[in-house]
């Protein structure tokens, strides 16, 4: 990555034609051109089972109820972006509305890829689960094994995947202790703030004595997964799971994605800038569609790439303090429910862009959506879990994923070139 990448971004031309310089002369290998066409051709697929059937009445029920959920909560709210409901790997409802850049003419397919935010954290998780399964390393571990300077006795991988490591958000530090936010902030700038500024971090918890849903515990988590693989965690996932699943409308978001990833908007359809921690990965930015999240769940519910007791160990409940049907198992929030059923599922929030993957592994159904427009309506989704299942208080539970809340934001401010205009256009600073 060229130099400027890692350090200041200035509020200037200079920068702002080096940003979009650096974008377009790597546009060839986000597209799959070239050196990474053949890096594809080389990778062996993963023959997913054949879609099973669902009963014709069961279809046609399930569809009408959706229909009129989607047509009376979510496209009433203005919702933009794309949904998908399926059972045993055939789709039963599928719906796309508006543009991905508003206004606009680039009409939402099932190929327009958008932010899932926190749902990252799903690949993250699986992805750790699989290099156990390798050899590569132990969620038992200590993290400081791999990374000898973190200075956190306690802290296990599996305290990290888990939420139970008792570390402060990097969210919210990194400005507190004053990080420069004209720079992108890195993992290892988040790791580097962690090890050399413990003692200005007063909100350090004991190791697994709690439940906090806490973002920093997915960006070390990648950096985990780049030392044990000797590769990036964005070609670690590409050839870990996208690339074999043909998942070819899903990536890991980087600096070269800048002029042709959607772009996400507030309720107002006022666009959401890029701020400082755009750059962290592992608790966020991969961009997938409704149909790759689908194949997602269909690799997950196929035993090819996860042996039984690496799901078993995603799936089991790991906050138990407290009593009550939500917990959180190894990147995969879950619905308990008195019979020993589950609902998994992930849900996300990142500046405008919030989805949810909502899944009944009993039934082997899904529900997904994913939009780029805020829209509180997303999550209200659960209530159509009622549909397959006897499944009942699910109450939605937004992503506690937003930036840091503040008008005092400072970010890197960089062009974006409009697909539907044409136009070079400077976002202005967000507010939320």
């Amino acid at each position: 990555m060229p130099f400027f990448v890692n350090h200041i971004y200035k509020v200037s031309g200079s920068v702002i034609c080096m940003l979009i310089y650096y974008s377009l002369t790597c546009s060839a290998c986000n597209s799959g051109a070239g050196k990474d066409k053949n890096n594809r051709d080389s990778i062996p697929l993963v023959k997913l089972p054949p879609a099973g059937s669902v009963a014709a009445a069961d279809s046609l029920r399930i569809n009408q109820a959706v229909q009129a959920w989607y047509d009376t909560v979510l496209k009433q709210k203005n919702f933009n972006g794309g949904m998908l409901v399926a059972q045993n790997g055939t789709i039963i409802f599928e719906r796309y509305n508006g543009t991905a850049h508003l206004p606009g003419k680039d009409t939402i397919t099932e190929h327009t890829a958008l932010h899932i935010a926190s749902i990252s954290k799903t690949f993250t998780a699986m992805a750790v689960l699989k290099l156990q399964q390798e050899g590569l390393l132990n969620i038992d571990d200590d993290f400081s094994k791999y990374f000898p300077a973190f200075n956190y006795p306690g802290i296990t991988v599996r305290s990290l995947l888990c939420h139970r490591s008792g570390l402060p958000n990097y969210n919210y530090f990194m400005e507190k202790l004053g990080w420069d936010k004209t720079k992108f902030v890195s993992n290892q700038d988040v790791l580097d703030y962690l090890i050399t500024r413990k003692a200005q971090l007063p909100d350090i918890a004991t190791p697994n004595a709690h439940f906090t849903y806490c973002n920093t515990n997915f960006a070390l988590l990648a950096l985990l997964i780049e030392k044990v693989s000797g590769m990036s965690y964005k070609d670690y996932l590409s050839q870990a799971f996208f690339k074999p699943l043909q998942m070819n409308d899903t990536y890991v978001f980087t600096l070269a994605d800048i002029n042709t990833a959607s772009p996400s908007y507030n309720w107002k359809s006022v666009p959401e800038n890029f701020n400082y921690l755009d750059q962290v990965y592992g608790d966020k930015n991969i961009y997938t569609t409704p149909r790759d999240l689908l194949t997602w769940h269909r690799a997950l519910s196929s035993n090819l790439l996860f042996t039984e007791q690496s799901l078993e160990q995603a799936y089991a409940p790991y906050s138990n303090e407290r009593a009550g049907m939500r917990n959180y198992g190894l990147g995969w929030r879950m619905s308990i429910f008195p019979d020993g059923n589950k609902i998994i599922y992930h849900n996300g929030w990142w500046h405008g862009s919030n989805a949810t993957f909502t899944r009944m592994i009993k039934e082997n159904a899904v529900i997904i959506i994913i939009g780029n427009k805020y829209n509180r309506s997303v999550y209200h989704a659960r209530v159509l879990t009622s549909l397959f299942g006897n499944y009942y208080n699910t109450v939605e539970e937004e992503e506690g994923m937003s930036p840091v809340a503040a008008d005092s934001v400072k970010a890197p401010v960089v062009s974006r070139k409009t697909k539907a205009t044409g136009k070079k256009t400077v976002k202005k600073k967000s507010r939320k």
